[in-house]
């Protein structure tokens, strides 16, 4: 490192647990970011000042206006122009000592092998399952870690997958939901600093898997609240393809209230669980045992054998967390409630 890099990096260089061999992990690294969205803006800004020596950014999307809420990258004058090309030319400006390659094109399974490949470490900041599972499937193939992170409302989610034999993303979500049950930001909405808060961990847990240091989440999935500033880790256990296959319920599904008001006016069996917290169980509650989410993996003792098994919450993303972390136990026919 010349003297200007030096000064740059000075005070993360401070840090014992990074010093100067840390900074040289850094330079040395190549990071792929999938998307340069609201979550590739800030992963993409503190991976630049931090240091990584090799940014490699890849998305087709033009700036639109309505991103300039949450993308922080761009101002009025980008809107039209095409996401990776105007963050690579705003990040060169920011940190000239990394090296910066732009692909303003959609990955798809043609070039993700040869894309990712190029690539020491993935940063996973996409918005469509399509592109999160092709993302998985091509770094479990080449054996690259990856750092993934999502966003729903006021809702948001970190983990690392792949990395020294731990989980994937599809021992967490085994196959993608059907197109009519994912909702999508501008259909839903989501709060601008979301995607700060979920970018910058995601950010972080790179910098920490190049220069070795500290607890990752690898084998954990954070969760993080904004509206009600709740942060929850769950512990995730990796199952190969024989395992899934094998644990997969046969059921596993969204339903409606409507669905859920039909099955009792007809007296089916099934036992619903409310997966908010105990307050807002209290405040409001259409009936069901509350458990909430994160003392799920705790209770499930306490949780009969019955043939349906719904879970509930406000919006749909925690009964769907929920449905997904027991449906690989003793629960076949598992239905989250969706909104």
């Amino acid at each position: 490192m010349n003297s200007s890099e030096l000064k740059r990096y000075d005070r993360q260089m401070l840090l014992p647990e990074l010093g100067i061999e840390g900074q040289q992990k850094l330079k040395a690294a190549s990071v792929l970011v999938i998307g340069a969205g609201g979550l590739g803006c800030p992963v993409l800004l503190y991976l630049s000042a931090a240091g990584i020596g090799h940014i490699g950014v890849i998305d087709h999307d033009l700036v639109d206006e309505s991103n300039l809420q949450r993308q922080i990258l761009y101002n009025t004058s980008d809107i039209g122009k095409n996401k990776a090309e105007t963050a690579v030319a705003k990040l060169q400006l920011l940190n000239p000592h990394i090296s910066f390659n732009s692909f303003p094109f959609k990955l798809t399974v043609d070039n993700a092998a040869t894309i990712i490949g190029r690539y020491d470490l993935v940063v996973d900041g996409s918005d469509n399952f399509p592109t999160r599972y092709l993302v998985n499937d091509t770094c479990v193939k080449l054996g690259q870690p990856l750092v993934f992170g999502s966003l729903f409302k006021f809702e948001g989610q970190v983990s690392v997958f792949n990395f020294m034999g731990g989980p994937d993303y599809r021992s967490l979500y085994p196959e993608p939901p059907l197109a009519e049950d994912v909702p999508n930001c501008g259909e839903s909405g989501v709060i601008g600093t979301l995607p700060g808060i979920v970018g910058t961990y995601m950010a972080n847990e790179t910098i920490k898997l190049i220069a070795g240091f500290g607890e990752t989440l690898s084998g954990k999935l954070m969760t993080i609240d904004a509206l009600n500033n709740d942060v929850r880790i769950f512990n995730l256990q990796k199952q190969d393809k024989l395992d899934r296959q094998a644990n997969m319920s046969p059921v596993f599904e969204g339903i409606t209230l409507d669905d859920l008001k039909s099955w009792r006016d007809r007296h089916e069996d099934f036992l619903l669980i409310d997966v908010r917290e105990a307050y807002e169980y209290e405040e409001s509650n259409i009936g069901g045992l509350n458990i909430p989410l994160y003392e799920l993996a705790d209770r499930l003792t306490e949780i009969p054998a019955v043939q349906r098994l719904v879970f509930y919450c406000t919006t749909g993303y925690r009964s769907k967390i929920a449905a997904n972390l027991v449906r690989a136990k003793r629960f076949k026919q598992l239905f989250f409630i969706k909104n």
